[in-house]
């Protein structure tokens, strides 16, 4: 197994279309593990109170149209 650093110095080295297939793959990462974690938070009801919140302002007519 390498180290951080070593993983490091060798994506120095990447031609840079490999290092932007890389950079992708990590976002997809990122990203995924962030959906996983939303669904696990809304799941617990960990995401209750902001719906409240956005519902109560919608009622009073605060919210803007994206």
């Amino acid at each position: 197994m390498s180290t951080v650093n070593e993983i490091k110095a060798a994506i120095e080295t990447l031609p840079e279309k490999d290092y932007i297939q890389l950079r992708q793959w990590f976002s997809e990462k990122d990203w995924e593990k962030w959906d996983k974690q939303l669904l696990t938070d809304s799941e617990a009801g960990k995401l209750d109170n902001l719906i409240e919140e956005a519902l109560e302002e919608k009622s009073k007519g605060k919210l803007k149209e994206l």
